[in-house]
């Protein structure tokens, strides 16, 4: 199993959390996805996301088939005043 979460301090404190869990008997991507996450923004943010995978390898392969797949993917973000720290 991966486990790319953001940090649970950052989950627990977050302003805005975004939670999804995908499960799957069987999961084939036609291609690879390229993905990205970007955080922006004023005051300033402490902000992470990521997933835990479970039977998904974190690159996938196009064509291959995975089976009996769960993915549980996080955004979090907390607002960070000016001069505090995370």
């Amino acid at each position: 199993m991966s486990d790319r979460r953001p940090s649970r301090r950052l989950r627990e404190q977050a302003d805005v959390l975004f939670t999804a869990t995908v499960r799957a008997d069987r999961l084939r991507f036609a291609e690879a996805p390229e993905t990205e996450v970007r955080f922006d923004g004023e005051p300033g943010e402490e902000s992470g996301s990521g997933s835990r995978r479970e039977r998904l390898p974190d690159r996938v392969t196009a064509g291959e088939e995975y089976r009996k797949v769960t993915i549980e993917y996080v955004i979090a973000s907390r607002i960070a005043l000016s001069g505090e720290e995370g």
